[in-house]
């Protein structure tokens, strides 16, 4: 019976240990001395087998600028993460860390009853001002031949537009206000006098243009559609708050 034991334990001890896989990551001071370090790295390699440590010569490192992957942030400076892509390895802390668990592990510590860090972060939709390309002075005239009957154009018709109908202003206000005029042919009320060149069907003999119509070209509104761009808006205020 000695003998068998004494044949397993060497037989054990003969045995290949797997070496955990080991990755460096460099990290400023606030991060490293907050001890959030040692909050989530043992858990991503409690997770996936592979040990992080906290290393200033780290193939990782956490920054306070960018580039890289934005993580976290606290007390308005954002820690960006950054990999070398090829390794697979990093790629793995870099998805655990931007997955919803990586993101609740670095939500959930709080020495002090209180989360030190968030790895939320707002996220804003900037729109693109639109350009276009048109004879803006050209498209000035054609806004007020053909819209200045019922808007607003500018101060060249100041007074002549309808109460009940919005100023180029006002319109370019709106945050849809270049699809507003780019589609404004298929819109309540134009559809019914509104002709464009090679797109609108003709009238309906049976039902004629209640007014005198409005004929234009694509490129004429382009032309229009330059010149809205460059009116100023009108300053429409805070958006109403309901409940």
């Amino acid at each position: 019976m000695r003998a068998l034991f004494l044949c397993l334990t060497l037989v054990l001890n003969a045995s290949p240990v797997t070496a955990q896989e080991t990755l460096g990551l460099a990290a400023p001071p606030a991060v490293v001395e907050s001890g959030l370090l040692q909050h989530i790295l043992p858990r991503f390699s409690l997770k996936t087998s592979v040990r992080v440590v906290a290393d200033d010569a780290g193939a990782m490192s956490l920054n306070a600028s960018g580039p890289g992957t934005p993580v976290f942030h606290r007390d308005g400076v954002t820690y960006f993460l950054r990999i070398t892509d090829s390794a697979p390895r990093q790629q793995r802390f870099h998805d655990w860390l931007t997955s919803e668990i990586g993101k609740n592990t670095v939500d959930s510590f709080a020495p002090d009853g209180e989360p030190l860090f968030s790895a939320r972060f707002e996220t804003i939709e900037v729109r693109a001002e639109p350009t276009f390309e048109g004879d803006a002075a050209r498209g000035a005239q054609l806004s007020l031949i053909h819209c200045g009957r019922c808007h607003v154009v500018g101060p060249q018709n100041r007074m002549k537009g309808l109460d009940s109908t919005p100023s180029f202003a006002v319109l370019r206000g709106f945050a849809d206000w270049d699809t507003r005029f780019q589609e404004f042919f298929v819109r309540k009320p134009h559809a019914v006098f509104t002709q464009i060149q090679d797109v609108t069907p003709p009238f309906d003999p049976e039902r004629p243009s209640p007014i005198v119509p409005v004929r234009i070209t694509l490129q004429d509104l382009d032309a229009i559609l330059a010149f809205v761009a460059e009116t100023e808006a009108a300053d429409l205020g805070a958006p109403l708050q309901t409940q």
